[in-house]
């Protein structure tokens, strides 16, 4: 590793501690170093604050002068909520800029870059890049596409299974998965889920502090409730338990006292799912976690709105009369299954967690 890519790797643990609390902007941190030392630090802490860079320059103070910035994204050259951020580094006298990924925003790609190299300031571009792609997956989708990045989560049984032909499914995984889907709730824009699954189930879909996993997060991701014929009970958790709460259906003219409703174009009677997509894109969501039964999941993927898979496997197995993971089509040769690229694949507890992408329309 060469001392940018440390000093880079630096800034992203940084940026990492904004992981829960940005949306809807992107997770960034800056370091400034002189002389081999790190005399300066800071990272976007919440939406309409102070951005990383200034944090960094106000913790260096006049010893910024003639410092590198290491920094996870271009900074900003617009006047937003806040001040443009090229400006303020301008002024701060830093000699060398050290970018990890241009900014796909369009009101900022290539323009804060420019700036710095018109006030005379060496810019580098690139240094991990892939990992402050990573970092700001949604973020970057939404503001390439218009669409956020779906990610759907499911717990199975080695045999494929997400419930009992009952509906009984509390619990297939054990605590530590159910640990570490409050992270990925808690770091999502929204939980979206259908509602069969409200009506089966009547979930929170909240993030929970339970004394087995603090989440530390000042703000819960909005719910959204696919609900095609809006046959959603007022009186369901959802709607208790959650400060905002998005029902989407097909039926115009009807509203709720406890949550917005937002009527979208049919697809085969049903809501139409690029249209929701498109919706929640252009609400500025930039990660969506499906928390949703098997026919949802299974319209989603046909239409190839998932982008990523989290599944919890547990060591058992319910057998055949029991759910499975996707409502589909059937399928009657190898040319039409649907390939997954899994991408990580590690114990949780004494379950496992695969992620994978499914891989749509693609040679495999």
């Amino acid at each position: 590793m060469s001392s940018h890519e440390y000093y880079m790797s630096r800034a992203l643990q940084f940026a990492e501690q904004g992981l829960f609390t940005t949306d809807p902007n992107p997770r960034v941190g800056c370091i400034l170093v002189k002389n081999g030392q790190i005399i300066g630090q800071g990272w976007h802490q919440y939406s309409g604050e102070g951005h990383a860079e200034v944090h960094a320059l106000k913790d260096a103070g006049l010893n910024a002068k003639g410092a590198d910035c290491y920094v996870t994204l271009e900074p900003c050259s617009h006047f937003g909520r806040t001040a443009p951020c090229a400006d303020a580094i301008i002024n701060s006298g830093v000699k060398r800029v050290f970018i990890a990924m241009t900014d796909p925003n369009p009101l900022v790609s290539g323009s804060g870059i420019n700036k710095l190299k018109l006030a005379g300031i060496e810019v580098i571009v690139g240094i991990l890049e892939q990992q402050a792609e990573v970092l700001n997956i949604g973020f970057c989708k939404r503001m390439r596409t218009g669409l956020p990045y779906v990610r759907s989560k499911m717990a199975m049984s080695m045999d494929g299974r997400t419930a009992m032909a009952s509906g009984e499914s509390n619990w297939i995984t054990g605590p530590a998965a159910r640990q570490d889907v409050h992270k990925l709730r808690a770091q999502s824009s929204a939980i979206l889920t259908g509602i069969g699954t409200v009506l089966a189930d009547d979930p929170a879909l909240t993030v929970r502090p339970e004394a087995w996993y603090p989440v530390q997060t000042i703000r819960q991701p909005k719910c959204i409730v696919v609900d095609s014929k809006l046959r959603i009970n007022e009186d369901a958790k959802i709607l208790k338990d959650n400060a905002q709460v998005l029902i989407v259906t097909t039926v115009a003219n009807k509203t709720f006292q406890k949550a917005e409703v937002c009527c979208l174009p049919a697809d085969n009677d049903q809501v139409d799912l690029g249209a929701l997509m498109a919706e929640l894109g252009r609400r500025q969501m930039n990660e969506i976690m499906v928390e949703a039964g098997s026919k949802l999941n299974g319209a989603l993927l046909a239409a190839g709105l998932i982008d990523e898979l989290v599944i919890y496997m547990a060591p058992k197995i319910m057998g055949d009369g029991a759910k499975g993971l996707f409502h589909l089509p059937a399928l009657s040769t190898m040319a039409q299954n649907i390939h997954l690229q899994i991408t990580d694949i590690r114990a949780v507890g004494c379950d496992w967690r695969i992620t994978a992408l499914p891989q749509l329309n693609k040679d495999h």
